[in-house]
């Protein structure tokens, strides 16, 4: 084991941190722009279904497909992963923010209409602590998905830890696989105990 990690110890972190960061920044784009497009469909109301519709349709496409689509507008690298599974991340978020704010007790917000708010202090201050659970619970589902989406990266150069998977079903070599396999099945679980535990701390706070 010794020997084992002697080797392949310093190239394990590194495509540790390269799935990490490849992963990491899809999803939080992926948040940063679907959590408030969400809010505002519940606003417009009109065409929401469609939009909701249309970012849904990147889910169809088939990975390696979308990797390959982004190759030509980003080159190689990270850039073409991190767009492709930005894409991919939006859907669940996007839909649970919609449906956690129009879900909120109408109780609630007329309340708060009573005391003078607007309808976006309406938003900010009453929806979305209340759809909070919901919308973590979206952000969770993507997380999940993205960072096993992101073996596939490696398809396309951008490092992580496909390349050990890859490499490993090109030399048949169990190990290898084994190596990529197992530190991405980790994060998975991790990401999603620690998303599970601020949605139940969310859950008992509005209970």
């Amino acid at each position: 084991m010794e020997n084992f990690w002697n080797q392949y110890g310093a190239e394990i972190l590194l495509k540790f941190w390269e799935h990490f960061y490849i992963s990491f920044s899809a999803i939080l784009l992926g948040t940063l722009v679907a959590i408030p497009l969400g809010a505002v469909l519940t606003r417009v109301k009109k065409g929401s279904e469609v939009i909701i519709r249309i970012v849904g349709f990147f889910q169809t496409i088939p990975s390696l497909a979308l990797l390959s689509i982004m190759l030509p507008i980003f080159g190689i690298g990270k850039a073409p992963a991190i767009a492709a599974l930005f894409l991919y991340s939006l859907l669940p978020i996007l839909r649970n923010t919609y449906v956690g704010i129009q879900s909120v007790d109408g109780t609630y917000l007329d309340a708060a209409k009573g005391m003078g708010m607007s309808k976006w202090q309406r938003l900010l201050q009453i929806e979305f602590p209340l759809a909070a659970s919901v919308i973590i619970s979206g952000i969770k589902v993507s997380t999940v998905y993205v960072i096993s989406w992101t073996t596939l990266a490696a398809y396309i150069g951008a490092g992580g830890l496909g390349d050990f998977i890859f490499n490993g079903l090109t030399l048949y070599r169990l190990d290898l696989i084994m190596m990529g396999t197992i530190p991405i099945t980790l994060l998975a679980l991790a990401a999603d105990a620690l998303l599970r535990y601020f949605e139940s701390k969310l859950t008992v706070d509005r209970g």
